[in-house]
């Protein structure tokens, strides 16, 4: 009895060694679980703002026609040149490819109107006005028509090599 003693001693100070040992072992699994976990869930939710960041910026690439015609045109120095009056499509394709801009006479009266390229034109950052790079002098010079005289179908194609040759637009 006097061994058994100090074996069922030995056996149980084991087993509680072992067993908070083991327990220790648990208890920073789970924490490294549970920190794995709050990894992931921050990923994710980054991953979602990342997408409705993308989505949103994507609807801000939009607009309605409606929204557009009627908007002022300026140049870089803030001159107003003229207002949106028409968009032209490619039918095949859907794609905006000409804006058409009314410049100068006095309400109205006299204006001169300009097929320019969608693509010379760009937004302010407060989305006010639409900028076109060129200034007055330049636009008067540039290839237009008047309302009641606008190119036929037939001579869209020479009106672009005009248009594509006179403002260069960047791709």
């Amino acid at each position: 009895m006097n061994k058994l003693i100090p074996m069922v001693a030995v056996c149980f100070l084991s087993a509680t060694f072992l067993g908070t040992s083991c327990a220790a072992d648990v208890q920073e699994k789970q924490q490294e679980v549970k920190e794995k976990q709050m990894e992931l869930k921050q990923e994710r939710r980054k991953e979602s703002a990342e997408r409705v960041q993308a989505s949103n910026q994507s609807m801000q690439q939009v607009s309605r026609a409606s929204k557009i015609i009627g908007t002022n045109v300026k140049n870089p120095n803030g001159d107003k040149l003229g207002d949106i009056k028409e968009l032209v499509l490619d039918p095949e394709s859907g794609q905006v490819v000409y804006v058409v801009v009314s410049f100068g006479g006095l309400l109205g009266v006299g204006n001169k109107l300009f097929a320019l390229p969608w693509k010379a034109l760009h937004w302010t950052r407060d989305k006010e006005y639409y900028v076109l790079d060129v200034d007055k002098s330049t636009l008067k010079k540039a290839p237009g028509f008047d309302k009641k005289h606008w190119p036929d179908s037939s001579k869209w194609d020479q009106l672009r090599e005009e248009v594509k040759e006179f403002y260069q637009p960047n791709p």
